[in-house]
């Protein structure tokens, strides 16, 4: 990351201005436009449904912004070493863009990969020209929702910080990392379970609203038959005379003939559009593998475990793999630059049993102590150097014997009188 900011301006790449570079060189564009939509999956745009929907997305899109996503260095057998001291380990950990931080870009890519189905994590800033050469590091990346797929490109709607809005911008597809959701068929084809739940919500909100528009909703029966026109005139003159009066009148009084009679619906006609929705919200949440207790937060620990691996984990993975293909070079890689995703396997872990597994991984010597207070307990360090190293704290620490100076044998000492006496004799 050592690098002056000189040949940092000099060198430095902006998506937005690259649109300079492609009218000043018409044959950096792509003219052949296969059309709005993905070629090979066309559908149309689905709309958005703040309600129950919105709330799975949240609670999806949180829960995924809590896996960590670093640039690492991997060992030869593919093993984490440590983080790689780049800008796009930092925008990856601290600071995406001038607006997001870390954490809320990846809230963000859920979010959108969720409403979308297909995302594109954009480079905006880097050091080099990708473009020219592919040792560039990235400097602040955003989502793009994309608006159209070309042979080499992809045309994306991109937020540009230094104007305040969105932009159309042309990119090629080996600069953007394109993801899509894992659970695109369950969420986002036109007659997915979520878009059917979607429209069933619409209607059943149409519905709501037409039950609480202030209708009266009743009929009156008037004393003579209506089957010639000039019957309909005086009963359609007299519903607008009753209209009048109710209209006119301060606390909503009218009168009527004695010979008329008034019948008001006690409610609407019934539908069945509130049992279709809980079915189909019920359909939602098993093929997504979520429960009411994991939205309300009471979930026992052997159902998060099942929805952080069958719910959270494909769509991780799915972002970081479009990532590491695309923000890492194939000579990175055989060096040992990957991008992966860590999850903190003692969050879901009850604190009564966490002092039973820190023991059993010290003692077995997975972790070090110190690795369980900074790491898990969340305290500081101590100064014991015994702290930082691997091993049993329940078994005696053997000493390496002295092999620098030969210790010289010990005499052999007689024991039995008689032998000690015949040795005398004999010297004698």
């Amino acid at each position: 990351m050592a690098e002056s900011i000189g040949n940092r301006i000099k060198s430095a790449w902006n998506a937005f201005r690259s649109k300079d570079e492609q009218i000043e060189h018409p044959h950096l564009m792509d003219t052949y436009i296969v059309g709005a939509n993905r070629p090979e999956r066309p559908r149309p745009r689905a709309f958005k449904e703040r309600s129950i929907i919105d709330s799975i997305f949240t609670r999806l899109s949180i829960d995924f912004a809590a896996v960590e996503i670093r640039h690492v260095r991997l060992d030869k057998e593919g093993r984490y070493v440590s983080d790689m001291d780049s800008y796009l380990n930092d925008c990856l950990t601290v600071e995406a863009n001038l607006d997001q931080g870390a954490r809320a870009f990846r809230q963000d890519i859920a979010m959108s990969l969720f409403e979308q189905g297909v995302i594109a994590i954009v480079p905006v800033d880097t050091t080099l020209n990708p473009n020219d050469s592919a040792s560039y590091d990235i400097l602040t990346m955003r989502v793009g929702e994309i608006k159209g797929w070309h042979a080499q490109k992809v045309t994306l709607k991109l937020y540009n910080e230094r104007t305040g809005k969105r932009e159309e911008v042309q990119v090629d597809k080996t600069i953007a990392a394109i993801a899509e959701n894992p659970f695109y068929s369950v969420m986002n084809e036109p007659n997915s379970t979520l878009q059917r739940l979607n429209n069933k919500l619409m209607l059943l909100d149409v519905v709501d609203e037409q039950s609480s528009s202030g209708k009266l909703d009743i009929i009156i029966q008037l004393p003579y038959a209506i089957k010639t026109d000039l019957r309909t005139k005086q009963a359609e003159t007299r519903r607008l005379a009753i209209e009048k009066q109710l209209k006119g009148s301060q606390y909503g009084i009218a009168y009527i003939d004695g010979t008329e009679k008034i019948t008001q619906l006690n409610r609407p006609a019934e539908n069945n559009l509130l049992a279709q929705v809980e079915y189909l919200t019920a359909m939602v949440y098993s093929q997504l593998g979520l429960t009411d207790e994991i939205l309300k937060g009471t979930a026992d620990e052997a159902t998060m475990l099942n929805y952080q691996n069958r719910t959270i984990e494909p769509v991780v993975a799915a972002v970081v793999e479009a990532m590491h293909r695309r923000f890492t070079t194939k000579t990175g890689r055989t060096q040992g630059q990957a991008i992966k995703y860590f999850q903190d396997v003692f969050k879901l872990v009850p604190i009564s049993q966490v002092s039973e597994i820190a023991d059993k991984l010290v003692r077995n010597r997975v972790v070090t102590g110190n690795e369980i207070r900074t790491d898990v307990l969340g305290w500081k360090p101590i100064d014991d150097p015994t702290a930082d190293q691997l091993q049993n704290p329940n078994m005696p620490v053997q000493k390496s014997p002295d092999t620098s100076s030969p210790t010289p044998p010990e005499p052999v000492v007689a024991t039995d009188p008689h032998e000690e006496k015949g040795i005398l004799q004999n010297g004698v």
